[in-house]
């Protein structure tokens, strides 16, 4: 008795409550039975598998069982719902490429010439699109663009890495609207409090919170184009930026920095400095031909100085295109060695006597685009002196010329007194001899002035609008107001940049996941 007491075999062991019996140690062939055999009950009425299900629960006398048995079946039927989702998407895919007429090569070279996010949308179509839509080729083009503040770091971040050294163009940032005409002079500052579509917009999705995603811009949303030899930025072409609120000269010229074979910048209501971007252009970027930079505050930028466009015209001579619109310029730091297109518009302290002998000499005999729209300094007399020069056949290229002002110009002796007449400027004698040549000379009538210092006391001058291009296409009964255009009108590739804009959320398809993550929405 005392042996079988003692003898540790001869006692039968508990089963341990954490082991369940009834489950079978299953080997895959058995599995596949199983769940073949367990697929066929889909043809059960549902009420059926419910009865099953109870008195599989009543069977289990423990309720620590049955609570096990319900988290069982749930976790069971959830992966049994992804598998099948995740096998319908291969099954599509697989159809997709069997159906679809075009070899990778050719998909990769349509999805190239999309828009950025018609090819976001693509990519979050199926797998084979997805992986076509990844070639950095695609991504060569970068436009993100918006009406309203939608895209984040993260997207610029994610699209940079994904076009690495393929990378030529770049647009960011918040755009008025996609109806500003090419070549147009109105201004591309932009506010939120004075967007067209704020509907969307909330102040509160400017500040990152726990949990949420700022979707505005921030200095650092350049820094991916820089970093190592290999860095996306060094075959980067073109670089176009738009009223991102936060960027800073630091952030900026470290940009420049990253982009030595830039060709194409234009900046639009950056709080940057004039005088430190253009010298990390002459310093950085010497292959430029086209610089447009417009101030985000006009007229309170006196940072130029005369070295500093010295410096621009001689580090880079292949510049041909400068826009300078809304900054305190001084006629004797104008610098137009070579260039073809000038835009001054809304510049403050130009008077014109820069355009003295400028036909002939000094690189002006090459300008085929002058643009000094509503500078409140323009003289009348200077403006006289260009039609003269013009008529004397000088500026042999030039095809568009414009001098409006919507306040009219200044006298000789003083800028506060606005004049203009059309004895003094001879318009129809240049629109005759010159019939190639797009001329706007739009001003109020004679007589009817706006007062300057009430103008300035009442509304900051950046606050003007420009006329449309409608209003600028019929002149007045009286003659004072001249508006003339040749048999085309001038069109030039010295837009804004922002024709495409849309607004528009953009998606990322996160191939590892094989979901769509909407980033930015």
């Amino acid at each position: 008795m005392d042996t079988l007491l003692h003898s540790p075999s001869s006692m039968a062991k508990r089963p341990c409550p954490s082991q369940n019996p009834r489950i079978p140690n299953l080997n895959q062939l058995d599995r596949d039975q199983l769940l073949d055999t367990f697929l066929e009950f889909s043809d059960s009425p549902p009420f059926a598998i419910d009865l099953s299900f109870e008195r599989l629960l009543e069977s289990r006398s423990c309720d620590a069982d049955q609570t096990k048995l319900i988290d069982r079946a749930l976790q069971l039927g959830s992966v049994l719902l992804e598998a099948a989702k995740r096998s319908a998407r291969k099954r599509a895919s697989k159809h997709n490429s069997l159906t679809w007429a075009l070899p990778p090569d050719l998909t990769i070279k349509v999805f190239s010439m999309l828009d950025t996010q018609s090819l976001c949308y693509a990519a979050a179509t199926c797998s084979m699109f997805n992986k076509c839509a990844m070639d950095p080729s695609c991504y060569a083009n970068i436009d993100l663009t918006t009406v309203v503040p939608k895209v984040n770091n993260a997207v610029v971040s994610t699209m940079i890495h994904r076009a690495g050294k393929a990378l030529q163009s770049l647009k960011l940032g918040v755009v008025p609207g996609p109806t500003t005409p090419l070549g147009s002079c109105q201004p591309l500052v932009y506010t939120i409090r004075n967007s067209v579509d704020v509907s969307n917009f909330s102040w509160n999705d400017k500040r990152s919170r726990q949990g949420k995603e700022s979707s505005v811009l921030t200095r650092s949303c350049l820094s991916p184009l820089g970093g190592n030899s290999g860095a996306p930025g060094t075959l980067l072409r073109r670089l176009h930026l738009y009223n991102i609120e936060r960027m800073d000269n630091t952030s900026l010229c470290g940009a420049l920095v990253a982009c030595p074979f830039l060709l194409d910048l234009e900046i639009v209501g950056l709080h940057v400095e004039l005088r430190q971007t253009l010298q990390s252009v002459s310093a950085n970027c010497h292959l430029i031909e086209r610089l447009f930079f417009e101030s985000s505050k006009t007229g309170r930028d006196d940072s130029l100085k005369s070295p500093t466009c010295v410096g621009l015209m001689t580090d880079c001579p292949h510049l041909t295109s400068l826009a300078l619109r809304g900054f305190k310029l001084h006629d004797y730091k104008v610098r137009l060695r070579k260039l073809k297109y000038v835009d001054f518009s809304t510049s403050y302290s130009i008077t014109g006597a820069f355009l003295r002998n400028l036909g002939s000499n000094t690189g002006g005999n090459l300008l085929e685009v002058l643009i000094l729209r509503d500078c409140m300094h323009l003289k009348m007399v200077e403006a006289a002196r260009l039609m003269t020069a013009v008529l004397a056949g000088d500026f042999k290229f030039l095809k568009h010329l414009d001098i409006s002002n919507r306040e009219g110009l200044a006298s000789e002796n003083d800028w506060y007194h606005r004049c203009y007449s059309t004895s003094t400027i001879p318009v129809r004698r240049v629109l005759e001899e010159r019939p190639n040549l797009c001329l706007l000379a739009e001003f109020p009538p004679e007589g009817s002035y706006a007062d300057i210092d009430q103008m300035f006391d009442s509304e900051p001058y950046s606050d003007i609008s420009l006329p449309s291009a409608s209003q600028m296409s019929s002149p007045s009964s009286d003659g004072s107001m001249f508006v003339s255009f040749s048999e085309s009108s001038y069109n030039s590739d010295h837009g804004s940049g922002n024709e495409d804009a849309r607004d528009a959320g953009y998606v990322i398809y996160d191939e590892s996941s094989d979901e769509v993550d909407y980033v930015a929405v």
